[in-house]
């Protein structure tokens, strides 16, 4: 029979055993470790002095590399200061030996010890503690060479401490006596000289305390290092005078060494305050409105004096301060801030005083004349590769300058939108109403052609190259424009016109033709695209208009063979319409309401789009009110046109009674729904190319979860 050895229980969680922890008495190693970082220097050897473990716990390198850190000798470069103060203290060595009187060596009692330097102790001595490191020694009495140790965070401090400590009983002196006596063990340059002034301030820091009256000491340096930075900016002031850039720069460059950066600047700021251009009150900025609209051709000429104030003078701040310093952001910060920020601040008030459009292109106008700033900024920073100017610094200053305007801009630019929308569905509702009575006879435009697939593809084509004209941000008046291109710009306006395959047939009413596009051109003094005539791109842009407008009067030209056809399918329609010239549903949608939608929808978008590059909270606000923008024109095009006008369709088709009839052979009211199919067709294919074109770099058009894309899919449905 087999035996079963019987099984022990298995422990889940295995006790680990703690690793003994080195004590130093009944605490431990650690705990002492972060007395020592705390202590001041001057206690570290009463510590150390405890035992012969404190005394090998005040050799570890992490309390002198924290010590060592605060100094900043590397990070700073305030090693040249050490070194002169060095080779004084070795030549005031030097001179005692050679004053003393000579003597004979004789053997006495105290043997080696007769050779010890007093003046200059080994480094192993802390100041006045004579043998204090030696007494912080391990219990093993191995001898460690000097290249062993010479580069260890105890002995750069060691040395430091040496140098500098000699030099605080100066400090007990008047502050013209301390620069005077501290000027003794350097070179003469006034840069070395602040780098000392310094370096002394961060030794009397709190993190090193190197004596305990160091606070007072601290107190009386502060009183010689302000009185040594006034002399320093007298001294820039006299070679600012002279047009002295060099005297400027090394005077600039000790100031920004003795304190460096700490606070506010004070060099920086003065020089900044003495430029002309923010004393100069010639600027009008309400003569960028006229009676006709905006003209902001005084705008052009107060941002040229701009320009070559940051050109002039951010070139030079950039040649004769530090780098770190960014006098040449501070500067046109300032005059972004007081001059520009001021400038268009009036206008804008005025602005909204006029009208609200006005306030809105003038915003955005305003925007992009001070976004010249930029490259001004980024010119003027070339003067020098290690000028730490980056482009996004430089648009911080404009970005920052407008935030005031934001809010109230993009509040406003969805509200008139959403007005000039409900004034467009208005004035189709009189329209179909004043229609309705009519009882003249409509024309088939989709139908009649004898390839309505390409009618289509041309209407997109060009409706395509429309879209890619830029829109005017910045207006001008027309003399500025020049004589070419308000021929272009007028072609424009007949271009678009033609867009509408109404007009190609020529039985289109007068009524709908002056109440779409041409309404509101005398009265604003522009056009439906208007075309950013810039000086770079006229070239580009005249181009552009001339093969835009080349193919929409092709697609003229093809059609017009179509007239006589229609003119057969409009007498046919009169004659089977007779007392029912109501049911015209091919009339209740029109093309001209759909471009006329979508044009003050693109004007809004790209007045926004000037402000797309808005870091933070404020470029969240701006991609919204452009997603919102958007599905504005989808919601007014869908329910309160496309949708309405196809559901007045469907009642008609309902009530329609073939039987009542039947003299004819026509069936005039299907011909005119399927017209009207293809209208809404047509509209929903330039929809799309609007929302390729305008919307998809500004969204991802994948993301079935975005407002944009959830809408525009509720509007196809709605089709």
């Amino acid at each position: 029979m087999h035996k079963f050895k019987t099984l022990e229980p298995v422990r889940l969680h295995k006790s680990q055993r703690l690793t003994p922890q080195n004590l130093v008495g009944r605490l431990p190693s650690d705990l002492h470790l972060i007395i020592l970082a705390h202590l001041p220097v001057h206690d570290i050897p009463a510590y150390a002095r405890c035992s012969h473990a404190t005394s090998a716990l005040a050799y570890d390198e992490s309390l002198w590399q924290k010590r060592w850190t605060a100094l900043a000798v590397e990070k700073h470069g305030l090693s040249g200061p050490l070194d002169d103060v060095e080779a004084h203290q070795k030549g005031q060595v030097a001179a005692s030996r050679a004053a003393a009187p000579p003597t004979i060596p004789v053997d006495d009692d105290f043997g080696d010890f007769a050779s010890v330097d007093i003046l200059q102790p080994p480094p192993e001595e802390l100041g006045d503690f004579v043998g204090a490191f030696d007494a912080l020694a391990a219990p093993s009495r191995v001898p460690v060479t000097s290249v062993q140790t010479k580069d260890t965070f105890r002995n750069k401090f060691i040395r430091v401490h040496n140098l500098l400590k000699p030099l605080l009983r100066h400090l007990s002196s008047p502050p013209h006596l301390i620069l005077t006596e501290l000027a003794s063990v350097v070179s003469p340059s006034i840069r070395t000289q602040a780098k000392l002034l310094r370096l002394l301030s961060l030794f009397l820091s709190p993190l090193i305390q190197p004596v305990r009256r160091y606070d007072a000491l601290l107190s009386s340096l502060r009183s010689a290092m302000d009185r040594f930075d006034a002399s320093l900016l007298s001294n820039f002031d006299v070679a600012d005078g002279k047009g002295d850039e060099a005297g400027m720069k090394e005077a600039a460059e000790s100031s920004w060494d003795l304190w460096d950066g700490a606070g506010d600047w004070e060099m920086g700021k003065v020089w900044a305050e003495k430029r002309e251009i923010f004393y100069q009150h010639g600027w009008k900025p309400l003569n960028n409105i006229t009676g006709n609209g905006l003209d902001f051709t005084p705008m052009d000429d107060f941002m040229s004096q701009i320009l070559e104030a940051v050109n002039d003078h951010g070139a030079r701040a950039v040649r004769i301060f530090p780098p770190r310093a960014q006098v040449l952001i501070a500067f046109a910060d300032r005059l972004a801030t007081e001059v520009v920020g001021e400038y268009i601040m009036s206008l804008l008030e005025r602005a909204r005083e006029v009208s609200t459009v006005m306030y809105l292109q003038a915003t955005a106008a305003s925007f992009s004349q001070a976004w010249k700033m930029v490259d001004a900024i980024l010119q003027a920073a070339e003067q020098r590769k290690d000028s730490e100017v980056t482009r996004t610094k430089a648009e911080d200053v404009v970005y920052q300058m407008f935030e005031t305007n934001m809010d109230e801009y993009l509040d406003e630019e969805v509200e008139y939108l959403k007005q000039v929308f409900d004034n467009i569905c208005k004035s189709w509702d009189r329209q179909m109403t004043a229609k309705s009575s009519d009882a003249s006879g409509s024309t088939t435009r989709f139908l009649s052609s004898h390839n309505p697939a390409q009618v289509k593809r041309n209407v997109l084509t060009s409706f395509t190259n429309i879209l890619l004209l830029p829109v005017t941000i910045v207006p001008r008046t027309v003399n500025a424009v020049g004589g070419a291109l308000i021929t272009g710009g007028s072609a424009a306006v007949q271009g678009i016109s033609m867009l509408n395959p109404q007009r190609w047939a020529g039985t289109a009413s007068s009524t709908a033709t002056e109440a779409s596009y041409s309404r509101n051109f005398d009265k604003d003094g522009g056009m439906l695209f208007e075309a950013d005539f810039e000086e770079d791109d006229s070239k580009t842009v005249a181009t552009l208009n001339s093969d835009t407008f080349c193919s929409l009067y092709c697609v003229a030209d093809t059609l017009t063979p179509v007239n006589s056809t229609d003119s057969a399918v409009k007498t046919s329609s009169s004659q089977q319409q007779g007392p029912e010239g109501a049911n015209q549903l091919d009339l209740l949608l029109s093309l001209d309401i759909a471009l006329e939608l979508i044009h003050a929808d693109r004007e809004a978008l790209k007045r926004v789009e000037t402000f797309a590059g808005y870091p933070g909270h404020y470029g969240h606000r701006v991609r919204d009110t452009i997603e919102e923008l958007f599905i504005l024109v989808l919601q007014i095009l869908g329910e309160r046109h496309v949708t309405k006008g196809f559901g007045q369709a469907t009642e008609r088709m309902r009530a329609y009674k073939p039987a009542e009839h039947q003299e004819t052979m026509s069936v005039a009211p299907l011909v005119q729904f399927f017209e009207l199919v293809h209208i809404g067709d047509m509209i929903q294919s330039m929809v799309q190319v609007y929302f390729d074109k305008e919307l998809a770099p500004h969204i991802d058009k994948t993301d079935f979860l975005n407002a944009v894309v959830r809408e525009k899919k509720r509007f196809e449905n709605s089709l």
